[in-house]
Formats: structure tokens, C-alpha cells, sequence
């Protein structure tokens, strides 16, 4: 089991109404602990399309989930 913080911005935002929280989770990547949240919150939005974020850097969603980390998941922005 790993304990992340994880930060919402926008849309992901809107969905769960926080801007952060600290989850325990055994996802072995990124991408699986996003499809965890999405279950619980219903995000609506494909793993394809978020982008991760662990420690201020872009991440591969396969990545493996490190203990204590803060992640960002970076739904598409539209713009006009």
C-alpha cells in the first residue's frame, strides 16, 4: 500500500469537489490509481487523455506509484 497526495485542477476538480486529497491505494501505476479515483468519483474522462504529473514533472502513466508522492492528473484543456 502507498500513500499519495493527489491534486485536482479543473474539470477533475469540478467532479470531486476538492482541490486535494491524500489517498492509500495499492495501484501499481499512475494510470491505475487514476481508473481507481475515476470508479470512485466518476471523472468521465479516458486514462488516454489525463496527463501525469509526480513532483512537479510529466510522468509515463505506467510509471510505478511511489509512497509519499504528490501526483497531478491534467485533464485536456480547452481553450478559445
Amino acid at each position: 500500500m502507498n500513500t499519495v497526495h493527489v491534486r485536482y485542477f479543473a474539470v477533475l476538480r469540478e467532479r470531486r469537489g476538492l482541490a486535494s486529497e491524500t489517498v492509500v491505494t495499492d495501484a501499481g501505476s499512475w494510470a491505475d490509481l487514476y481508473r481507481e479515483l475515476d470508479a470512485a468519483h466518476r471523472f468521465g474522462l479516458d486514462p488516454s487523455v489525463v496527463r501525469v504529473a509526480v513532483a512537479d514533472a510529466f510522468v509515463e502513466p505506467h510509471a510505478a506509484v511511489a509512497d509519499g508522492a504528490t501526483v497531478v492528473f491534467i485533464p485536456p484543456v480547452a481553450g478559445g
